[in-house]
């Protein structure tokens, strides 16, 4: 924790999230399996959140305390995405 005042390149981190949402784009336009694909997509948007998380809301600077408080949570949020897409059978 000797980053306590560092400030992240935000261009750099935004362009990087540029870059992950046109990557987006063009895997969906892919012709691959249904199951490959949203599993691509998903790894993708997960990898984007945790950018997100990490450098602007400053998580990436701040103690084991509050990072497992915010993680806390993502358990629960896989259950109920898994309970909702097995309702909903395609």
């Amino acid at each position: 924790m000797s980053e306590t005042n560092a400030h992240p390149n935000y261009w750099a981190i935004w362009a990087y999230l540029l870059v992950l949402t046109v990557a987006e784009v063009g895997v969906a336009q892919l012709g691959w399996n249904k199951t490959v694909l949203i599993l691509v997509l998903v790894v993708m948007a997960v990898w984007k959140a945790v950018l997100v998380a990490l450098y602007f809301m400053h998580l990436r600077w701040e103690g084991i305390r509050l990072r497992l408080f915010v993680i806390a949570p993502l358990p629960l949020t896989v259950i109920i995405v898994i309970a909702v897409i097995t309702e909903f059978r395609w």
